[in-house]
């Protein structure tokens, strides 16, 4: 079958009956939200680099987390960059690398080749569409919570060595998401008629879709209002816990004013300045006891000062057709262009401190 041939619904699933006892708890798990969370938000798109692993696989190895395409772009600048100063095995490897970081520096592309590697996107586009359900995941949850400080370097990261593999087998309730999410598209008078255009496109185009695990992030909103996100993707439920946790106790009442932005790092809304006013103590005091919430049981929501904070569930979802994930939509813009991001490296790895970022002799 051609690729100009392929339309939804021709590409064959592998479904997998689950027999282990977590695994049939996590289908029970899904099956009940499905029902319960019917209702999906969709929201805009996502980007990152993937690289090809063989045949349909591919590696997610730059996060599918930012905001716009060139964002991601020169993040797959600084690997290559990095990875020709420190891992470069000779000077012909270093200069295949500091050939292609140029090429970065001068022009978005949405293909790139490194070394036989063939990254997708180059930091342009891996499709993500995120959709919000309210529910708990958990077999996510760890054993010990752990609220400490140092808790947070420790944590997993979002994507790290994530395959993408759209032949791997699924569970039933997997198989009838992804197949039930094909002809997705955006849709309605809130969105301009480029992106509503290449969405119907990409239907055609790219028929198939892969469902990447599910992540986790903090929604709030005031007075009856829209939810609105109010941090970044997290790998776990637990970690956007703690971060809405900070967020409450130390962040929020900086902003707020509450605490002087030079106040000490311990300071908090659990440990407020000697000096505080009452009036200021009992706004704090909210803080903190929303924040406690959070470390009762499993708890998702908490309120504090007219705002609601909710832990979301999210799931990114990713075009696919037979040779690769989706690459570039016109309607895609970003917020900069490509630049020079690091000191001329040379190729025998030694770095220039001395010459500004994008002198000519870098390429």
């Amino acid at each position: 079958m051609s690729e100009e041939d392929a339309r939804p619904g021709e590409w064959p699933l592998l479904v997998r009956i689950p027999v282990e006892p977590v695994e049939a708890a996590v289908e029970a798990d899904a099956l009940a939200a499905a029902a319960r969370y019917s209702a999906l938000a969709v929201r805009g798109p996502l980007f990152g680099v993937a690289a090809q692993d063989g045949g349909r696989r591919w590696r997610v190895v730059i996060e599918v987390t930012h905001s716009c395409p060139q964002q991601a772009c020169d993040a797959l600048n600084s690997l290559l960059w990095f990875r020709a100063k420190d891992a470069a095995k000779s000077r012909q490897e270093r200069r295949a690398l500091l050939a292609a970081v140029a090429r970065l520096e001068e022009k978005s592309v949405d293909e790139l080749i490194v070394l036989g590697t063939r990254y997708r996107g180059a930091g342009r586009r891996i499709r993500s569409c995120r959709r919000q359900r309210w529910y708990r995941d958990a077999a996510t949850e760890p054993l010990t919570p752990d609220w400490s400080p140092r808790a947070g370097a420790d944590s997993p990261r979002i994507d790290v060595d994530l395959v993408l593999d759209p032949d791997v087998p699924l569970s039933p309730a997997q198989a009838a998401e992804r197949i039930a999410l094909r002809p997705l598209a955006y849709s309605g008078t809130g969105f301009p008629a480029p992106v509503l255009a290449d969405s119907a496109r990409a239907v055609e185009s790219y028929p198939d879709v892969l469902l990447m695990p599910a992540a986790f992030l903090i929604v709030e909103r005031s007075g009856g209002g829209p939810w609105s996100p109010g941090s970044g993707l997290q790998a776990t439920a637990h970690n956007a816990r703690r971060t809405l946790d900070f967020a409450l106790t130390w962040m929020e009442p900086r902003t707020r004013g509450l605490i002087p932005y030079d106040a000490a790092p311990t300071v908090d809304a659990r440990h407020p300045p000697a000096s505080t006013t009452d009036a200021v103590a009992a706004k704090l005091k909210e803080f903190a006891q929303a924040a406690d919430r959070l470390r009762t049981g499993l708890c998702n929501e908490v309120e504090a000062h007219g705002t609601v904070y909710h832990i979301a569930r999210t799931r990114r979802l990713l075009r696919w057709r037979p040779d690769r994930p989706e690459g570039p939509r016109p309607s895609d813009t970003s917020t900069h262009t490509p630049a020079a991001l690091h000191p001329r490296l040379d190729e025998n790895g030694t770095v220039h401190f001395d010459e500004p970022a994008g002198d000519e002799s870098a390429c």
